[in-house]
C-alpha cells in the first residue's frame, strides 16, 4: 500500500485539494478533541511551504444531504485549523459557501492565491457525497490541480471524495498526504511483516464487530488477548457462568469455532480469569473481584487484577502489538483499570522497543484519558478503517492514489 505522498510533488502555484478527516467530536459547537485537525496540519504545511494552495474538504456529524445545516457546519474546524496555522495560511483560513459546489465555494476557489487555505462547507450537505456521485466529484475535481487523501478515518468508505474524486482527476497527481502515509506504514506495513512475538488486543462489546478481524488474524499473530464485554460471548461458548453480562448468546457458536481455530493453528488465544463486577453500571457503586463464573446477579463490567497481570506479562514479550477495543466500560470508573493496565504496558514495551498501535476511537480515546498520547508508537486516527485493515481488506480509495 505504499503511496506517492504530498511532499514528493511539485505544488508551487498549484491548487491542492486536501481531503481531510476533521470528524471532530462537539459539544455545544465546541470541539472537545482537535486531534483529527492537529495531525493534518503537517501536510497542509508542506503544500503552503512550498507555495502552493489549499482546498480543504471534510464530512463532519451525519446531516441527511438535503443542504445546509448549521448544527453540522465546519465552521468550529475552520476557526481551530486558523489557530493551528497561525500565520502560515495567508489571511488565515476562509470559507466556501454554504454548500461545497455552490456559485459561492466556486468563486472562493477561483480567488484562492498561492499560500492560501480554503475550507469547503461538510461535504455531505450534499447527497452526491454520500452517494458516491460521479458528477459531484466532476465538480470537485475541478477546484483543483493535485488530490491529496489525508483522510484515513474515511479511507474504509467509498463516498465521492474519496473514491470517485481522485478518478476524477487522473491524469492529474492523486496522492497520500503525510497523516495517511504514517497510517498506512504502521496498520498495513506493519501487519505484512511484524516483527516476532506478534500481539493482538481486541476487546468492545460485540464479537460480531470484531470476527471479521479475529479470523484474519489467527494464524499471522503469535497471540490474542480478548477483553471488554465480548470476552464474555467467549466463556459463555465454553460453558462458564457469566451473570448479567452483556453476551451475545446467538454468537456463542461462532466463538467456539475462532477458539478450535486458533488452537488449530497454533496461535494462543487468552481470555479473562477474573472480573471485576457489580449489580449495576455506575459510578461509585460496590465492586466485587470474582474469579472463574460470574453470580447469577453480577454483571462483569472489566477484567481483574488476576487477568491483568496475565495479559500485561503476554504484552511485555512482544515485539509488535495491535490493540483495538477497551477491556471493560472505561467511561464509567472504577471499571477503567483494565483499559489502563494494557495502555500503561504499551507504553512501557514502546520503551523497550516494541512496536505498539492502538486503533478506533475508543481506544484511542482511553489512551489519551490514560494519560499516554505520546507513550505508543502509533495512535490511529481511524477506528472503523483500521479494524478493517486488520481485517485483511483493502481500500478502494487508497488503491486509486499513485504508486509511491
Amino acid at each position: 500500500m505504499a503511496k506517492l505522498t504530498i511532499d514528493r510533488v511539485e505544488v508551487s502555484g498549484k491548487r491542492v485539494f486536501v481531503r481531510a478527516d476533521f470528524n471532530v467530536p462537539l459539544d455545544d459547537g465546541r470541539i472537545t478533541d482537535d486531534r483529527r485537525i492537529r495531525l493534518t496540519v503537517p501536510t497542509i504545511e508542506s503544500i503552503l511551504s512550498r507555495g502552493g494552495s489549499v482546498v480543504a474538504a471534510s464530512h463532519l456529524g451525519r446531516p441527511e444531504g438535503n443542504g445546509f445545516e448549521a448544527e453540522f457546519s465546519i465552521k468550529p474546524v475552520q476557526a481551530r485549523l486558523t489557530e493551528l496555522l497561525g500565520g502560515m495560511a495567508k489571511g488565515g483560513v476562509t470559507l466556501g459557501g454554504p454548500l461545497p459546489t455552490d456559485a459561492a465555494s466556486a468563486a472562493a476557489v477561483s480567488a484562492l492565491k498561492p499560500g492560501s487555505v480554503l475550507l469547503l462547507e461538510n461535504l455531505r450537505f450534499e447527497k452526491g457525497e454520500k452517494e458516491g456521485d460521479a458528477a459531484f466529484a466532476v465538480i470537485l475535481a475541478g477546484y483543483a490541480d493535485i488530490y491529496c487523501n489525508d483522510a484515513f478515518g474515511a479511507s474504509h468508505r467509498n463516498d465521492a471524495s474519496m473514491r470517485a474524486l481522485p478518478l476524477a482527476m487522473k491524469p492529474k497527481p492523486c496522492v497520500a498526504g503525510l497523516l495517511l502515509a504514517k497510517e498506512l506504514a504502521y496498520l498495513s506495513e506493519t501487519l505484512t511483516a511484524p516483527k516476532k512475538p506478534f500481539v493482538a488486543i481486541l476487546g468492545g462489546a460485540k464479537v460480531t464487530d470484531k470476527l471479521l478481524a479475529l479470523r484474519n488474524l489467527i494464524g499471522r499473530v503469535d497471540t490474542i488477548i480478548v477483553g471488554g464485554a465480548m470476552a464474555y460471548t467467549f466463556l459463555l461458548s465454553q460453558g462458564h457462568g457469566v451473570g448479567r453480562s452483556r453476551v451475545q448468546a446467538e454468537m456463542s457458536e461462532q466463538a467456539k469455532q475462532i477458539l478450535e481455530l486458533a488452537k488449530e493453528r497454533g496461535t494462543k488465544l487468552l481470555l479473562p480469569l477474573d472480573h471485576v463486577c457489580a449489580t449495576e453500571l455506575r459510578s461509585g457503586v460496590p465492586t466485587r473481584t470474582v474469579a472463574g463464573d460470574i453470580p447469577a446477579d453480577l454483571l462483569g463490567l472489566d477484567i481483574g487484577p488476576s487477568t491483568e497481570q496475565l495479559f500485561c506479562d503476554e504484552i511485555a514479550r512482544a515485539r509488535t502489538i495491535v490493540w483495538n477495543g477497551p477491556m471493560g466500560v472505561f467511561e464509567t470508573p472504577p471499571f477503567d483499570h483494565g483499559t489502563r493496565a494494557v495502555a500503561a504496558a504499551l507504553a512501557h514495551a514502546t520503551k523497550t522497543g516494541a512496536i505498539t498501535i492502538a486503533g478506533g476511537g475508543d481506544t484511542a480515546a482511553a489512551v489519551e484519558s490514560a494519560g499516554f498520547g505520546e507513550a505508543l508508537s502509533h495512535i490511529s486516527t481511524g477506528g472503523g478503517a483500521s479494524l478493517e485493515l486488520l481485517e485483511g481488506k483493502r481500500f478502494e480509495s487508497i488503491d486509486a492514489l499513485s504508486d509511491g
